[in-house]
């Protein structure tokens, strides 16, 4: 699957995901240092308790949670970035 321009539309998605997991890191680390406790800011959405199904037999139980921080969305712009630059 060839994105425009002949580069590879996977890879980008790859780096995008890894520029939110890093930054979702080193924000938690940074949530220590007052200096750096900026980069941590965010935001949390999504369910806050799981929803469970009882079948009987099979219980099943739902739940997505997901926190945008700034340092998140810094991984994301340098994913890409990064990704042009390839």
């Amino acid at each position: 699957m060839k994105g425009a321009g002949g580069k590879n539309s996977w890879a980008l998605f790859l780096m995008i995901l890894a520029g939110i997991v890093l930054g979702g890191f080193i924000g938690m680390l940074a949530e220590g240092v007052p200096a750096l406790s900026w980069i941590g800011y965010g935001q949390s959405f999504g369910l806050e308790s799981p929803i469970t199904m009882n079948l009987g037999i099979l219980i099943i139980s739902f739940g997505l949670s997901i926190k945008i921080t700034i340092a998140s969305i810094l991984g994301v712009v340098l994913a890409i970035i990064i990704y042009r630059f390839l």
